[in-house]
């Protein structure tokens, strides 16, 4: 009887973790699509945002992903006039990825998205005062994963 209980959906850190991921990228949809963005193009861009000129590499390992999955997006953001991608000066082996102009005017139109996204997933149990510690819980979590598949 105990492993029928734990194999019930209520049960599932992982089915609450997917479903608030797909709904929250569901809340960004919109508010992305005014600005011509995905929502992971939009986490390339805010990677760059915070720093400009980063390689491909660095921003993969920002994102927890394989630079096999970045490089094809960078490749579609690059055709759009969001980025440019230059072989490093020091190790011509590496790709450095750069933002137009284009790319940096999308930063000013995006500021308001965090505010917006955070109004419509405010809830009584996450407050501003309660972020930080949730934050820290996902962050531990991403951590332990990200160790255990190297």
């Amino acid at each position: 009887m105990l492993m029928q209980e734990q194999l019930k959906l209520d049960k599932q850190l992982c089915f609450r973790l997917y479903t608030a991921s797909r709904l929250i990228t569901q809340a960004y949809h919109p508010l992305l699509s005014a600005i011509g963005l995905t929502y992971p193009q939009y986490l390339v861009m805010m990677v760059l945002w915070e720093k400009d000129g980063q390689p491909v590499n660095d921003i993969a390992r920002k994102l927890f992903l394989e630079t096999n999955t970045v490089t094809p997006l960078l490749k579609r953001m690059e055709a759009a006039g969001l980025l440019n991608r230059s072989k490093g000066q020091a190790d011509a082996r590496q790709v450095i990825v750069r933002l137009t102009p284009k790319g940096r005017v999308l930063e000013k139109k995006s500021e308001c998205i965090p505010f917006e996204v955070g109004k419509a997933v405010a809830c009584h149990s996450i407050t501003p005062e309660s972020a930080p510690a949730l934050f820290q819980t996902l962050d531990d979590l991403i951590q332990t994963l990200a160790e255990t598949r190297k």
